[in-house]
Order: structure tokens, then C-alpha cells, then sequence
């Protein structure tokens, strides 16, 4: 067994637990951003001055500057011991480890969407885009950590509050800030390696850091490399097949889309009579003719011809990482400074899928009534009046994705500070702009339009002969055979690789000023104000062979297809917050004080906002401070959310029109079940099979849907508690409730279906269906997902933490620490249905699902998440234990109710899960005749395997790679030199 590194889930878990126990044990760190210019202090100044300035900070979610470190905002701090202790090279995974977070996330393990590069921030389970992401205080395009050098950043503060008042759009479920790195000097190289127990997901990391301070200014850069390898679901038993789960039986399978066909048969043909009892679809018999539709050559479609995806995908996205950051300020004057921060990444990464798919519901193929391979003469197959069916070109490989992406963040201006009547007073004038470009390789498809599916003539020989001007390759083209030799010629032939572009761009213009105004009997009343302008771009150019057909849902290479954007927007805010210290040093009131905020924000697509903000705090002694906040939230819909497209393979879980009688004519039934037969016989081609069906994604802007921003309310209520007759003690209690409005979210189909038939007609005209023939009724490609208000959202619950240093003893110093949170509710209001979600896992492709608000396969909401660590060093040596507790949940419901999502296909299941515990160590030394320090660690120390939820409930590896750990036990070790 090698050494190896499992940052990915211990790192991230290790991370949390020494930081989180430093924050509390370091008595002398300030855990807050300090924007008082404390670069501009000057050596002339008194000692007193320097002292105020020092001990003047701004902690995140609010913007006054303050000597206290606990406020109104319960503030979560992992410091620079954290993200050092954890090994981890990106930031995103150790982020997404903290209990507040819930409901799915981006990270390396999702294939689909974690091959990218990217990792997410899901606050509350509000999603990545009502989570804002913050760098020194000001907007980061990509919202992407990993788009961070772990290096470069000196702590991370996170709010897990709404704050728009205070920070704008998006911040609902909170805010992530990454506070750099300053006045470092001196230099230090770190290598890592990592390893997981089957000898695979290597991973190494290499980076160097270096400083200079001086009394005219400081500066500070870094460079970074790492490189995670790829694991593929065959190297793990619990991925390797894709399980569906069928009453109480599991089937090894997963797609209808198969490499032996799924071809329907012809009703009232001889055919028909001969397959009486198929269910109308037969696939081919090993060796048999795909010419002649008999039970020689075929055999009734069975769920044991559906074909396992699951081993070519991948559990661990191959991910390598170039990078580097530099910040400094120099001093202009004694009271004014140029600052500037700048941070770079290149991120290669890739996802790996089954070979592609191809059929007349998946990528509009078609076959030719009389094309020499029809088995059924005269039959057309196509998506609209004529047959189906679905097959898959495994003889191409797999499909595949590769993203090249460049991310550019600079922030750069002067700040500086004057008195006014003895009171100090700092601004800040500055730009922050971001740039990140995107190239994605498509490759394993093939173009459809060199597959010739037309009429031809079959030969005696069995291959075909087609009209003047198609090649000689393409004609023998067979889509019913398609390991043929003619049909494996043809498709490789046809193999093209497709490279597409995107662009972002973000100008923030920022102003602000701060300081005291005057003097209360409890202390001095504080102010600051400011102002931004922000303008937002996006721009995707698709390979033409990728480029949708909106009327097909289809491209020319078939599936991944997208559509060209060219957007953008900006908003000019304006906003002021006061801090007024009502009481204080009376008998029960240590201190009392009020902060008041107001945000106006002017979004040129859709109009002003204005949002406030109270903020309370109460010592009625100086162990205990009580503390609450209300604050008005907002979140406008996003470049992607109005003019994206693209196409989408969704699961559904039932059709309105199964059994179908009629409805009258206009009404809500009538129009989700038009075209579909009345004589109570309908049923849906997809729902039987439970296999994905074929729609487009569209912004709303495209779709034609009145969207509007959302807007809400965010509350905290908490106290913190430090006894004095206990020190190195101190607990935390927070009871957290959002609330929000006009819910923007792309419709999955399945809620597109149930919304039409439950009254709300809007939807109505997004639905495709086939207007005649055999299939008549049946979903059709076309059919449209639209971005739209979704209703409502509420959630609400309660956040505990301790933490204790222990007294010094003569064996160590002991840190011991728990973090948790307890999900009470999690409410999604449709408009005409009630979702609650706490407690439970939301399939793919369910209605319940359709507010996922990451597109990540599944949502799952345990009531119960928490972090335990204890930590000891001794001298030179240093130990830690980190535990993760992801609580028990379930999938299903009762019958015919709406929690009822029937994860066997039947109605009234329920799969109960339990609780899930994840358990890492670490062990470190300092050699310090040679500033030298090694980390050695174990990650998911008992090898915890991941819950079961079979492939008929989720997108990746059976489970859900956003919360579970795939890759098993880890070995980790890191040498950290410094010069």
C-alpha cells in the first residue's frame, strides 16, 4: 500500500476540526478583515494611535469598523492553522464540510458538473447562487474557492445568514470571505502526496510562498501546482454497475439506451403478433439478422438488456491546478496607500461519460421507411408520427469533456484615513475586476448528419446500396446492429471532436468611507456609506456542430449540445449602515447596541430594490452576549438564468396523463395530456422504463416567462457564552430562519408536467408531446424546461458549537470541540404544492427536486449535521482526530402523497438510510534544527462506504457524491520547509 492523500474528503474534514479549535484556543488572533488602512500607519504616529488602529477591524456581514471580534453576525472563522492543518489544495472541499452546509454541492467527485474544475457553495441549501463569494470584502466572478490559491489566503469568515443589505445581490444563504494574506516575510515551499487504499487517486501538490515587508509597504506572492488523478466507478464496488431497484429486487443495468437496441415494433404488423407479449420493444439476439424482425433474431426488451453505464464514469475527476497570487500595498503618505491583490489560477479538468447515445427520442435520429436495414418496411422511425427507438455506439469509446479554464481576479485602488474633530475616519476608492475564459473539448461523439439512415436497397451480401453522392462507409450505416462491421465503420468515420468558448467578465467600481460621527454616553455613533457600480458579461460561442436546434432539442453531434449566449447587465448600489451603542455598564446591560442598514440597488433589466437591515446586540453580563439580526434579502436572476440554452436528459417518475379519459377542452388536464389517446390506455414510454427522456433547458428570457428578482427575509437569534469560571470555554447558539419569495430555478420536466396539470396553464405550452401514430401522446424532443419564479422557499433551524481549550498538562495541550447543525425545516411552495424536504433525499428528475438549486443529480436535506474534533500537541509533536456525522434521512413517502417519489417504482416505498460518520487523524512533527514540520495523516480512517440509493434515484455512482465520501480510506503526507 502506498502513502497517499485523500483531500478531498479528509482534508476538507481535518481542516475544520484544528482550525475551528484554534480560532477558540489562540487568545491573542483577530479572526476579522481589517480594512482601518493599517498600511498607512506611520512610525511617526503616537503608540496609542497605532494600537486603536490595529484593534479596529471590520468582521464580515457588517461594515463598521470595531474593536470586538463578536458582533450581531454569527461569523464561522477557519484561520490559516485550519487550511494548513487539513492539507488540503483547494479550498472549495473544506468549505463544503462545514454543517451549515446542506442540500448538494459541485465538487471533484460529481462527474457531470465537478468536471469542470469547479467546486460550489451551498449555504443553507439556498445553492451556490444565493451564496455570495467574497475575496478581501469585494465579489468573486467565478464563485468558484478552487479558483483560490490556498496559499495566498490567511483565513476564511463565513456567515451563514442572509446579508444583501449589506453586500447586494445573491448573499441569501450567506457569505463566504476569503481574506489574503499580508505583510508576510520570509518564504517557505510545501510539497503534499496522497494516496487512497487501492492505489489509485493519486495526488501532489507543490507550492512556494515568499514576502517582504518594510516600513514604505509590503508585498507578498506565491506560486502553486497540484494534480489530482481520476478514478474510474469500476475501480470501487459500490459504482462499478449501475443498480436499479425494482420492489425489493436489484437489477444491474441503467440504460435503455443499449448497444442490442430498444426498437419498437409496428402495431397490427406480423411483427406485432409475434411479439404480442414485448411490451411493444425488442432488442437483437447475439449473432441475429437486424433485417428480419422475428423472434430468431430478436427477443422481447427486457430491464436485463439495459445497458451499464455506470463502470466507464468516473468517482474522482482528473483535476491539475498552475497557479499564483500576488498583493502588496505601498504608502504613498502617512495617511495614503496604493493597494493592490491580484490572484490567477489554470485549472485543467475532465469528465468522462458511456459512449454516446443515439435514437429518436435522444438525438432526433431517424430511419428511413425504406432503408435497406429497416426490419419493418414501410415503417418510418423517427421522432415525431413514426416508431422509436434507442441505441448506443459503443465501438466510438466514451464521450468526453475537457476544460481548459483561466480565472483573473485583481483588486486594486487607495485607500487611506483623516481625522475630522478628533474622530478617525478611512475610505476606500478602488476597481475589482474578473476574467475568467473557458475552453471545453467535446470528443467521443460522432456527427449524426455522416450516418445515412435514408432510403437504400439491401444486397444479397446484406450490405447496402444507397443513392449517387453517399459515401460508400456511411451507406452501410445499420442503427439496429450497430457492432456490425459496416455500422462500426461508419460511426468511427463519423467521430468529431467539437471545441466551444465562453467568456465572463465582472467591473465592480467601489467607494466607501467609514468612521465615528459622534458620542453617546455608550460609546461613539458609527457610519459608513459607500457606493458600487457593477457590470456583468457572459459570452458562450458553441461549435457549430453542438449548437442546439430548438425545434429538435438536438444537434449535429447528438447530445451535449448548447446554444450561443451574449448577455449581460449592471446594477449601481448605494448603501450606509450605523452602529449606535444605546447602554452601557448598568446592572444588566454590560452593553446594548443597534446597527442599521439600507442598501438601494438599481438592476438595469428589472428595476430598484431597497433592502434594510437591524442588527441587536445585548451583554446583559460579560460572559454572555445575546445577539439577533433581520435582514431583507434579494437576488437578481443572473447572465445564464435569462438567455442560456441548452439540452438536458431528465428522469421523471410519473406522467398526469397515464390512464387518460379526457378532460374538458381548455382545461389544466387537457392541456398536459394533449394529443394523448382518451381511451384510458396511456402510458409513458418513459415512466415505464424509467429511463431518461430528452428536453432543452431555457433561460427565461428565451422561454418567453415574466421572471422577476427574488426577494425575502433572513433571521438569526443566538447567544454566545464564555464563562469566566471556565476558561478556554466557549458555546454558541443560533436559531436561523429564511424566508424566500419569487424562487428563480430552471422547471425540471417532471414539474413542468405536474404544475400544467395542477392549474398553473403557464407552463402548459412548454410540454412536446407526439401529435398521432403509434407513439401519439408520448413525450416528444422539444419539450422545454424553462427557468422561471418557482413559488416559495422557507428554511429554518438551529446552529450549536463548543469549544473547549483544556489547562495545560504535563502530557499536552488538548483542544476538544463540536460543531453542529440541526435542520428543522426545509419548505418548497410551488404555488399549487408543499414540499417538505428536511429529512429527506430528493431523487433525480423528482417534482420535489425541481428547487435543487445546484445541478448536481440529487438534494439531500438530513435534519442532523455535525463536526467533532479533539486535538493535542506536546513540544514538537502534534495529533489531531476529526470526526464528520452526516445524520439519518429517507426517500418515499405514503402513497399517492407528495413526499411519495417511489425509489423502487412503487407507489408507497419507503428507504430509510442512517447516519453516516466519517473519522480522520493526523500525526505532525517540527524538526526545528532545519524549520522543518511533517504531516502525516489517514482520512475516512475506517474505510466508510457510501449510502446505496441506486441509479433510479440519482445522476452519479449509485449515491451522492455532493455529501459521501467515494473514494475510501486515504493516506496523506505533506514536508513543509521554511527559509
Amino acid at each position: 500500500m502506498k502513502l497517499g492523500v485523500k483531500k478531498l474528503s479528509s482534508s476538507v474534514r481535518l481542516a475544520l476540526s484544528l482550525g475551528a479549535v484554534i480560532a477558540i484556543g489562540a487568545s491573542g488572533t483577530a479572526f476579522a478583515q481589517d480594512t482601518s488602512g493599517q498600511s498607512t500607519t506611520s512610525n511617526t504616529q503616537p503608540d496609542q494611535q497605532k494600537a486603536k488602529s490595529l484593534q479596529t477591524v471590520v468582521v464580515t456581514g457588517s461594515l463598521i469598523r470595531r474593536v470586538d471580534l463578536e458582533t450581531a453576525s454569527p461569523v464561522v472563522t477557519i484561520d490559516r492553522a485550519q487550511i494548513q492543518a487539513t492539507g488540503k489544495m483547494t479550498l472549495g472541499d473544506l468549505v463544503q464540510q462545514l454543517p451549515a452546509m446542506t442540500g448538494g454541492a459541485v465538487n471533484p467527485q460529481v462527474n457531470n458538473a465537478g468536471g469542470t474544475g469547479g467546486s460550489s457553495i451551498n449555504l443553507r441549501g439556498m445553492g451556490s447562487r444565493r451564496t455570495l463569494i467574497l475575496v478581501d470584502g469585494q465579489r468573486l466572478l467565478s464563485k468558484d474557492p478552487n479558483a483560490i490559491p490556498a496559499d495566498a489566503v490567511e483565513r476564511i469568515e463565513v456567515l451563514p445568514t442572509g446579508a444583501s443589505a449589506t453586500y447586494g445581490s445573491d448573499a441569501i444563504g450567506g457569505v463566504v470571505n476569503f481574506i489574503l494574506r499580508k505583510n508576510y516575510q520570509g518564504a517557505q515551499f510545501t510539497a503534499n502526496v496522497g494516496e487512497s487504499d487501492h492505489n489509485d487517486g493519486n495526488q501532489t501538490g507543490y507550492t512556494f510562498t515568499f514576502g517582504q515587508s518594510s516600513d514604505k509597504g509590503s508585498i507578498m506572492a506565491g506560486v502553486n501546482y497540484n494534480k489530482q488523478d481520476g478514478v474510474l466507478a469500476a475501480k470501487r464496488d459500490f459504482s462499478r454497475n449501475a443498480l436499479t431497484l425494482v420492489g425489493n429486487k436489484v437489477i444491474i443495468g441503467g440504460s435503455s439506451s443499449t448497444p442490442v437496441g430498444r426498437i419498437q415494433v409496428p402495431a397490427g404488423s406480423a411483427a406485432a403478433t409475434a411479439f404480442a407479449n414485448c411490451g411493444g420493444f425488442v432488442s437483437l439476439n447475439p449473432g441475429g439478422d437486424s433485417t428480419q424482425m422475428t423472434p430468431t433474431n430478436y427477443h422481447c426488451y427486457t430491464a436485463a438488456d439495459k445497458y451499464n453505464y455506470a463502470a466507464i464514469n468516473l468517482i474522482m475527476t482528473p483535476q491539475e491546478r498552475t497557479g499564483g497570487f500576488i498583493n502588496g500595498d505601498y504608502h504613498l503618505s502617512d495617511h495614503v496607500s496604493a493597494y493592490m491583490d491580484v490572484i490567477y489560477e489554470k485549472t485543467s479538468a475532465s469528465f468522462q461519460l458511456a459512449p454516446a447515445v443515439y435514437g429518436t427520442d435522444t438525438t432526433g435520429a431517424s430511419l428511413d421507411a425504406f432503408n435497406a436495414f429497416n426490419p419493418n418496411q414501410g415503417d418510418a422511425y423517427n421522432g415525431n408520427t413514426g416508431l422509436g427507438f434507442r441505441s448506443r455506439l459503443t465501438s466510438v469509446g466514451p464521450r468526453f469533456a475537457s476544460t481548459a479554464r483561466t480565472d483573473d481576479q485583481i483588486n486594486t485602488g487607495f485607500r487611506g484615513d483623516f481625522t475630522v474633530f478628533d474622530r478617525n475616519w478611512a475610505w476606500d476608492i478602488g476597481l475589482n475586476y474578473g476574467h475568467e475564459s473557458i475552453v471545453t473539448t467535446t470528443g467521443g461523439l460522432v456527427n449524426q448528419t455522416q450516418l445515412y439512415t435514408g432510403p437504400s436497397t439491401l444486397n444479397a451480401d446484406g450490405t447496402a446500396t444507397c443513392p449517387a453522392g453517399v459515401s460508400a462507409v456511411a451507406c452501410q450505416f445499420n442503427p439496429f446492429n450497430i457492432n456490425a462491421p459496416g455500422s462500426v465503420a461508419a460511426a468511427k468515420a463519423a467521430v468529431a471532436t467539437a471545441t466551444s468558448n465562453q467568456y465572463l467578465i465582472e467591473k465592480t467600481w467601489h467607494a466607501g468611507i467609514n468612521g465615528e460621527l459622534f458620542s453617546l454616553p455608550a460609546g461613539a455613533v458609527q457610519l459608513a456609506v459607500g457606493a458600487e457600480y457593477r457590470q456583468e458579461r457572459d459570452v458562450i460561442n458553441p461549435d457549430t456542430e453542438l449548437l442546439l436546434d430548438p425545434t429538435t432539442g438536438s444537434c449535429i453531434l447528438g447530445s451535449q449540445c448548447a446554444a450561443g449566449l451574449k448577455g449581460g447587465y449592471n446594477t449601481k448600489d448605494l448603501y450606509a449602515e450605523a452602529f449606535i451603542p444605546l447602554l452601557q455598564g448598568l446592572p444588566g446591560v454590560q452593553s446594548l447596541n443597534l446597527t442599521i442598514g439600507d442598501r438601494y440597488s438599481r438592476v438595469n433589466t428589472f428595476g430598484s430594490t431597497n433592502n434594510f437591515k437591524f442588527a441587536l446586540e445585548w451583554k446583559p453580563i460579560d460572559d454572555l452576549l445575546l445577539r439577533g439580526t433581520m435582514e431583507e434579502v434579494f437576488r437578481a436572476p443572473s447572465v445564464s438564468e435569462l438567455f442560456s440554452s441548452g439540452s438536458d436528459a431528465p428522469n421523471i417518475h410519473s406522467d398526469p396523463c397515464t390512464g387518460y379519459t379526457g378532460a374538458p377542452a381548455g382545461s389544466p388536464l387537457a392541456l398536459a395530456c394533449q394529443f394523448v389517446p382518451t381511451d384510458g390506455t396511456f402510458q409513458n414510454n418513459f415512466v415505464v422504463s424509467q429511463t431518461q427522456a430528452s428536453a432543452i433547458t431555457e433561460g427565461a428570457s428565451l422561454a418567453g416567462f415574466p421572471i422577476k428578482p427574488e426577494s425575502g427575509k433572513s433571521y438569526d437569534f443566538g447567544a454566545v457564552y464564555s464563562p469566566s469560571w471556565v476558561p478556554g470555554l466557549s458555546t454558541t447558539v443560533d436559531v436561523w430562519r429564511v424566508n424566500l419569495n419569487n424562487t428563480i430555478t430552471s422547471i425540471g420536466m417532471q414539474s413542468v408536467l405536474n404544475l400544467c396539470a395542477s392549474g398553473q396553464t403557464v407552463f402548459c405550452q412548454y410540454i412536446k408531446r407526439v401529435q398521432s401514430g403509434q407513439n401519439a401522446g408520448q413525450l416528444a424532443q422539444g419539450f422545454i424546461e424553462p427557468t422561471a419564479n418557482l413559488g416559495s422557499l422557507s428554511s429554518g433551524g438551529v446552529d450549536w458549537s463548543a469549544n473547549y481549550k483544556l489547562p495545560q498538562f504535563s502530557f499536552g495541550q488538548f483542544n476538544i470541540g463540536v460543531n453542529a447543525t440541526y435542520l428543522k425545516y426545509y419548505t418548497q411552495n410551488t404555488g399549487s404544492d408543499t414540499y417538505n424536504d428536511a429529512g429527506r433525499l430528493l431523487p433525480y428528475g423528482s417534482a420535489q427536486a425541481a428547487a435543487c438549486p445546484d445541478n448536481v443529480g440529487i438534494c439531500l436535506f438530513p435534519r442532523w449535521r455535525g463536526q467533532g474534533f479533539v486535538d493535542w500537541q506536546q513540544g514538537s509533536w502534534s495529533a489531531s482526530w476529526r470526526m464528520r456525522y452526516i445524520g439519518r434521512f429517507q426517500n418515499g413517502g405514503p402513497a399517492f402523497t407528495l413526499q411519495d417519489t417511489q425509489p423502487n417504482g412503487k407507489p408507497g416505498s419507503v428507504l430509510k438510510y442512517g447516519a453516516t460518520v466519517y473519522n480522520d487523524v493526523s500525526f505532525g512533527y517540527n524538526i526545528e534544527p532545519y524549520n522543518t514540520r511533517v504531516d502525516v495523516g489517514v482520512n475516512n480512517l475506517f474505510d466508510k462506504q457510501p449510502p446505496m440509493l441506486y441509479a433510479n434515484n440519482t445522476l452519479n455512482a449509485n449515491t451522492d457524491p455532493s455529501d459521501f465520501d467515494l473514494m475510501g480510506r486515504y493516506f496523506w503526507a505533506r514536508v513543509t520547509v521554511k527559509f
